[in-house]
């Protein structure tokens, strides 16, 4: 017999196209609507993140499809039938909920073994695939312990090692690290990302950490009052959000509107729309510092710095130009002029940075 360290990963699966599918899913508890016409294809072994604060929609989206809770309207598709109708524990579904939701009264192996036992699976083959999985999320020492004795952590990785090792096609991911410190967060997101790509399993991350949904995610839609209100790759929606609210969720925007100065833009400005800067693209510098040599292609503005927060690697000022106040973030650098509260400075930015988002 091979040694556990021996026995093959899965591999992760090619994308074939979709397989989970949102038709026109409305949730309503009582006059007020949790969801409303959601429409969304997710493809196999792709990451998406559901994004959006308190009240949107997130969790109940993810709990449909989980099956806790049956749609009011519309449908729900996994590999194009219909489930709408299918209770949750015949979905074929790993699931991770915040508060991990592990058997107390149980090792970590046999919480492990639960989901092969309960699909009848024999100890022998039990035992083989549970020592696999606690190999893989490093917990092999740890199999006779009591949930209460592991870290937040560890518990976090019994709660991600039991939604795999029953190889389901779809794990769902229910605010994962809210109980984690930054710290755990960080190196989680790490394990989390590798654990994707090693498995390749459709997943589905409910969250309202914008940072983690950027590292994690293929695709973000970003949720509110129950609909999409954009949906696209971490890098496009952060860049080029397509409205006011977008840009002020995922991240800090400055928004140009009644401002001291005129802003110069490279495009005409569409009807509805206002003028957004990313605070990273804001340049600032001292007045008498001589301008740089692509200044034809960038606007200028003068102003006082009113703070300046020391973040580690990032330094932000909000600096006062006339009656508006516009964040600007900067990276931490050697021999770099630092400003204080008071001190007159120059703010520059390309045009090219500036975006238009519905207002």
């Amino acid at each position: 017999m091979k040694l556990v360290e021996d026995l093959p990963l899965k591999q992760a699966p090619t994308s074939t196209g979709t397989q989970i599918e949102f038709r026109n899913v409305t949730k309503m508890y009582g006059a007020v609507a949790a969801v409303r016409d959601l429409s969304l294809s997710v493809c196999q072994g792709e990451f998406l993140t559901v994004l959006g604060p308190s009240g949107s929609g997130k969790t109940t989206a993810l709990m449909l499809l989980a099956g806790f809770i049956a749609p009011t309207s519309g449908d729900i598709l996994i590999s194009g039938r219909s489930v709408g109708t299918v209770p949750s524990y015949r979905r074929d579904q790993g699931i991770v909920f915040q508060n991990y939701a592990l058997f107390p009264h149980l090792t970590v192996r046999r919480n492990l073994e639960f989901p092969l036992e309960m699909r009848g699976m024999k100890a022998a083959e039990r035992a083989v695939l549970v020592d696999r999985m606690l190999h893989r999320v490093h917990l092999q020492d740890f199999g006779e312990r009591m949930p209460g004795q592991l870290s937040g952590g560890q518990q976090q990785r019994v709660a991600l090692a039991r939604a795999l090792v029953a190889d389901p096609p779809i794990l769902l991911l229910d605010e994962p690290l809210g109980a984690l410190d930054r710290n755990l967060r960080e190196q989680m997101q790490i394990e989390i990302k590798s654990l994707h790509k090693e498995f390749g399993k459709t997943t589905i991350c409910v969250t309202h950490d914008q940072d983690e949904a950027l590292t994690l995610s293929d695709r973000i839609v970003v949720m509110r009052a129950g609909q999409i209100e954009q949906i696209d790759t971490p890098e496009l929606l952060y860049d080029r959000p397509a409205t006011r609210f977008v840009a002020n969720f995922l991240g800090e925007a400055n928004i140009f509107e009644s401002t001291a100065f005129k802003t110069e833009t490279d495009a005409v400005q569409p009807t509805g729309t206002v003028v957004m800067i990313r605070p990273e693209r804001v340049r600032i510098s001292a007045v008498t510092v001589p301008k740089p040599s692509d200044a034809d292609r960038r606007q200028f503005v003068t102003g006082v710095v009113e703070d300046m927060i020391y973040a580690g690697p990032l330094r932000k000022y909000q600096v006062r130009v006339g009656g508006s106040s516009l964040l600007v973030r900067e990276h931490v650098a050697s021999e770099q002029q630092t400003f204080k509260a008071g001190d007159e400075v120059r703010l520059d930015w390309l045009r090219s940075d500036l975006r238009f988002v519905a207002a």
